[in-house]
């Protein structure tokens, strides 16, 4: 990735960056094939999937580590990663943005929950100090290698402390270094556009679609047109999966035959297709020794 564009360079110009949400090499392969270069792994989606649980904090740090050196082994796309609330205090915070960025993360994501924390559109949730956050955000660029990873900075003081101190909890982030400003579920369009121009055209601002959750869900081109720099889609991945597995068991359970389904998923060529396992069997033949 030395020649390609920097993320920090990209969210500097138009169009909106759209991410998608990933939570394996799978789901990122299969992103940057459809053309995304830059991907959101999902802390949501590896507790959902990698645990069968929800997103209340039970996902180590080593655990996304793992998985994200994984991704960055299969793709060259640019990576935001979900680093929860850095997985404890500031010094926590250090480890875990080194950890991070050794593993290939592009911009990590840190936020203002306690622990602990719960997926930002689940009631219940509660805070640390912003003083506090503003040590942790210090800490984390304190502590990166390169100025080109970034640190975003999310507060989820909306649900906890309304709107116009989720505002102010964001401007403090900011001063603190954060290269990214994230405020987690904003509950109306209105509250979207105040967020857009309240910060105007400094750091670059991410929105979050949560199908189902408590922000409205808007089309790229107009949270574009607001002044959002980057548009993130977490979760949708496992719910379009969940939901398509569910239908996938049930008619086998049905019919006995997965028949049935066929038109609706790969063949055994068209997975190995996807994967690359010709170039693979090829690659494996150039070192196989003379006999």
């Amino acid at each position: 990735m030395a020649d390609a564009e920097t993320l920090r360079s990209r969210l500097a110009r138009k169009p909106i960056v759209v991410a998608p949400g990933v939570y394996d090499p799978l789901t990122a392969l299969i992103a940057t094939q459809a053309g995304f270069a830059t991907l959101y792994v999902s802390g949501a989606a590896i507790a959902y999937t990698r645990l069968g649980r929800p997103d209340i904090g039970l996902v180590s740090m080593t655990e996304v580590v793992d998985t994200l050196a994984l991704i960055r082994d299969r793709v060259d796309a640019q990576l935001i990663v979900d680093a929860d609330t850095g997985y404890g205090n500031a010094l926590n915070v250090v480890r875990t943005v080194r950890e991070f960025e050794r593993a290939g993360a592009n911009a990590i994501q840190l936020e203002d929950q306690d622990f602990p924390k719960r997926c930002g559109h689940l009631d219940g949730k509660t805070l640390i100090p912003a003083a506090e956050m503003c040590g942790k955000l210090r800490a984390a660029v304190d502590s990166r290698h390169s100025r080109e990873t970034l640190i975003m900075a999310r507060t989820d003081a909306v649900a906890v402390e309304g709107f116009d101190r989720a505002v102010e909890r964001a401007a403090l982030y900011r001063e603190a270094g954060a290269d990214m400003l994230f405020i987690e579920a904003p509950r109306t369009r209105d509250d979207l556009a105040r967020i857009a121009s309240t910060f105007g055209k400094g750091l670059p601002l991410l929105a979050n679609m949560v199908e189902g959750g408590k922000t409205p869900t808007l089309p790229a081109a107009e949270l574009e047109a607001m002044g959002f720099a980057i548009v993130i889609f977490p979760g949708a991945i496992v719910r379009a999966l969940s939901h398509m597995a569910g239908e996938f068991y049930a008619s086998l359970a049905a019919h006995g035959s997965n028949e049935p389904f066929r038109n609706r998923l790969l063949d055994f060529n068209g997975i190995n297709e996807l994967v690359g396992t010709p170039e693979m069997i090829a690659l494996g033949q150039r070192y196989e020794t003379d006999r």
